[in-house]
């Protein structure tokens, strides 16, 4: 299989969403996050996201797709909950959280509709 990265690879990856999705992750994973234990929540739940789409987006059926678009809207959630924590805390830069929190409210207006 091809890479993303250049705008191949399987036709659910090269939807909007899933593209935030995949930015999502490498944005967490960028923030460096100095506690263990929230920036694996955070990693954990950004990687959730990402899975829970793949996972949801190539299905036919409408069960499993609601399933797993509500997996991910959940995780959108738990990303943003763990990032605002990280920056509260000092953690991180405010500035990089609100990107982010951008992200993420983004996503979960695309997975919000995705459910109807």
């Amino acid at each position: 299989m091809r890479t993303t990265s250049n705008g191949s690879g399987l036709r659910f990856q090269q939807l909007d969403v899933y593209r935030v999705a995949r930015e999502l992750v490498v944005r967490v994973g960028s923030l460096g996050i100095t506690d263990a234990e929230l920036r694996s929540q955070a990693h954990r739940a950004a990687t959730s996201v990402l899975l829970n789409l793949s996972e949801g987006l190539p299905s036919f059926s409408r069960g499993l797709r609601h399933r797993y678009f509500t997996a991910a809207r959940g995780s959108v959630f738990e990303v943003a909950a763990a990032v605002d924590a990280a920056a509260a805390l000092g953690l991180i830069e405010a500035e990089a959280a609100e990107e982010v929190a951008g992200l993420c409210d983004r996503l979960s207006a695309m997975l919000f509709r995705l459910l109807r």
